[in-house]
């Protein structure tokens, strides 16, 4: 038998609070992918990061929700690279992670934040508000009103960006079984709904992400998911920098910070940062 330690991080917390609980499990190359998803199933936080050694990258890490391994996860490696200078294991600098989704650069930074690299982003379907809107709990003209497409984004992992009207957001009634054969059927994780906030707020946006299809029926903080909203609001409005607040609905308010580079017109660099902070470490045997 053998123990291995998880450490439960959370990610994209403020000051010390809130954000989204991530799993880390520290070298684990001797597991196999069996021990690694019966880990996360035990943890039962929405994604455990597995850290392991890498021939291409400074470190290799997969990633495992309770049911499914998924390529990506935003929230999860920014818990593992706070954790690893947390530790004292890596100093303040720039590394690269090998994921599913390729080779990826994080930056541990001296405010004790991580800065995220993702993929450039892939522009997928849209989807109409009277296809979408029912599976909310909402009218479907609240958000054809926006004027804003709903389509398929990913920056790693494909999440389907659905404007809301301000206020609308905490009002919604989500059909999780309709939202699961959906993405099952469209092959995306999840729906990540976000409302705008005027300029002078603090946040961007107010979002909520909802991926019953692999074992999260709501999430307090995504990466993956603020990277690819990052986008679309580039595309949209042309801004570069944007900070979201999600988690409200579960009283686990996150900070995620985004910020994009163009280069001559074209984007060419996709970053996400936030800080961490410890939970607890759990142990198991196998």
């Amino acid at each position: 038998m053998a123990q291995v330690d998880v450490y439960l991080v959370r990610a994209f917390s403020i000051s010390g609070q809130g954000g989204n609980l991530a799993g880390v499990v520290l070298q684990a190359d001797a597991l196999t992918d069996q021990q690694k998803q019966a880990i996360a199933k035990a943890v039962g936080v929405s994604e455990t990061a597995f850290v392991s050694q890498s021939d291409k990258a400074d470190f290799q890490l997969s990633f495992f929700t309770p049911t499914v391994e998924v390529d990506f996860c935003g929230h999860a490696t920014l818990s593992a690279f706070w954790l690893l200078h947390h530790l004292q294991k890596i100093p303040l600098g720039n590394y690269q992670q090998e994921t599913k989704v390729g080779v990826l650069d994080v930056e541990v930074a001296s405010n004790c934040g991580v800065l995220m690299s993702q993929s450039l982003p892939v522009w997928l379907t849209e989807f109409s508000a009277e296809e979408i809107a029912p599976m909310l709990g909402i009218d479907p003209q609240l958000i054809v009103q926006l004027g804003l497409p709903i389509q398929a984004v990913s920056t790693g992992l494909v999440d389907v960006m659905i404007p809301v009207p301000y206020g609308a957001l905490d009002c919604l009634v989500v059909d999780l079984e309709a939202i699961t054969r959906f993405c099952q059927q469209h092959q995306c994780v999840g729906f990540h709904v976000f409302e705008m906030n005027s300029p002078d707020e603090p946040y961007t946006a107010n979002c909520r992400n909802f991926a019953p299809a692999v074992g999260i029926p709501e999430e307090s903080a995504t990466g993956s998911s603020s990277g690819a909203l990052a986008c679309y609001l580039n595309r949209h409005f042309g801004s570069q920098q944007a900070v979201f607040e999600q988690g409200r609905a579960m009283n686990m308010s996150s900070r995620i910070v985004t910020q994009l580079r163009v280069e001559s017109g074209e984007l060419v660099c996709v970053q996400v940062g936030g800080e961490g902070a410890m939970y607890k470490v759990m142990s198991f045997e196998f």
